[in-house]
């Protein structure tokens, strides 16, 4: 059973950063996808990015594209994402998502927005002022 716990949300003025981190534990494969997404309160849940374990291949939502950075610490069994340039509209709840891969599964479908993962965190608060 793959688990997430997500850490390093908080609140900042419109123009900060925050790192984000998604600690997991309990996957077997070594190929995957992290998955990161968002839900506003009243809105759906979108998706923010993706990485693709293997390389570490990164995809974004044009929204975040420029200001947010995918990474991963493979040692740490970590995925952050660095949000930098906040904007009163990233507020929001945030979740990390896990989807492991078949062997002869094609990375780049880890940029699929519409992507089904099997295992979330349980989302961790962002809140941005103007």
């Amino acid at each position: 059973q793959v688990q997430l716990v997500e850490s390093g949300g908080g609140s900042v003025q419109a123009g900060g950063s925050l790192r984000l981190s998604c600690a997991a534990s309990g996957y077997s494969k070594s190929r995957y996808c992290v998955g990161w997404f968002r839900q506003a309160p009243g809105k759906a849940r979108d998706w923010v990015g993706s990485i693709y374990s293997g390389g570490g291949y990164t995809y974004y939502a044009d929204s975040v594209k420029g200001r947010f950075t995918i990474s991963q610490d493979n040692a740490k069994n970590t995925v952050f994402l660095q949000m930098n340039d906040l904007k009163p509209e990233d507020t929001a709840m945030y979740y990390c998502a896990h989807s492991e891969l078949s062997t002869y599964a094609y990375g780049g479908i880890c940029s699929d927005p519409k992507r089904a993962y099997a295992y979330w965190g349980q989302g961790t608060q962002v809140t941005v002022s103007s």
